[in-house]
């Protein structure tokens, strides 16, 4: 056999081929997001503001989540032919989303503690500079949140938990900061102190409900589990629907953002060859990856 005709067999696992744009995107917002960090900081040091203070330590730690995220990419894309990786590396942005996924439910608990101390120790807060610099918070998480918006509708990125991980610490220092101006606005304005810190245990919910929902979307792929069961059942009919097919077992599992890998084993009386049967799956999208075993049968055909 020839050298050519052996790579004709051999399938691609770079399922991260196009996160370029996902990771241009990503990488402004890191940008964005740092400078406004520390903006937040500063400002909630020296306009004695606890609330406007968190919300920039959120940010802070959304900026290392952002840092995971463009190593996730930059990481998979650089060994996406290494053979170490039995079906190359697009379960790195998962394993990325997940470490965010624990970040924000970190953030979560910390918002959580800080809401509770400020309610037992309330200060001095000056209103109206604090109440500007939110606002300018909220507008670059809103451009932030369009950034990597595009990002995730380019070319099925919404597939992709690691930008998704990235866009969902958008909307929680959105909501932080949504959460922080009418906070302040009503401490000023009525006096409510209180509001502040539970505006924080508000959010603090909000986001562990979010961490929650990504990590287990994100852990259920890197723990290789059942794609969907539509897809499973495309498989097997269209397997079935030719000749006297009849699968005996089958896995389809996802391996990468969008992409699918299914493991095939059929039995059938007339036995062709792998190409055949993977030519059947045609029109089922998303399938990237495919290994057929077919096993003649004895007997009465069952067709």
């Amino acid at each position: 056999m020839h050298a050519h005709s052996i790579e004709h067999y051999r399938p691609d696992h770079d399922f991260l081929a196009d996160s370029r744009v996902a990771e241009r995107g990503t990488r402004h917002v890191v940008a964005l997001t740092a400078v406004m960090m520390l903006v937040e900081i500063v400002g909630g040091v020296v306009l004695g503001s606890m609330a406007l203070l968190a919300d920039g330590w959120h940010m802070a730690t959304h900026v290392a989540a952002f840092g995971i995220t463009l190593y996730a990419y930059r990481y998979a894309r650089r060994h996406a032919d290494d053979p170490r990786f039995s079906f190359g590396t697009g379960k790195v942005a998962t394993l990325g989303g997940f470490a965010s996924a624990v970040a924000l439910a970190t953030v979560a608990l910390v918002m959580a503690v800080e809401s509770i101390m400020r309610l037992f120790e309330p200060r001095a807060i000056r209103f109206d500079e604090a109440i500007v610099v939110a606002v300018v918070g909220l507008v670059v998480n809103l451009v932030c949140g369009v950034l990597l918006h595009r990002a995730q509708d380019h070319d099925g990125h919404a597939h992709d938990h690691n930008l998704r991980a990235a866009y969902v610490h958008v909307l929680a220092d959105a909501l932080t900061s949504v959460l922080a101006i009418a906070a302040l606005v009503a401490a000023k304005l009525g006096g409510w102190a209180a509001l502040d810190a539970l505006a924080g245990l508000v959010g603090a919910a909000l986001i562990l409900r979010w961490a929650h929902g990504l990590a287990a979307s994100s852990g259920h792929t890197l723990l290789d589990g059942s794609a969907d069961p539509g897809i499973c059942r495309a498989v097997v009919d269209a397997i079935e629907a030719d000749a006297d097919n009849r699968v005996a077992d089958v896995h389809v599992w996802r391996v990468g953002q969008g992409c699918y890998s299914a493991e095939i084993a059929l039995v059938t009386h007339r036995p062709r060859p792998p190409d055949h049967y993977k030519s059947l799956l045609r029109d089922i999208p998303d399938l990237a990856h495919v290994l057929v075993e077919v096993n003649p049968c004895v007997g009465t055909p069952c067709a």
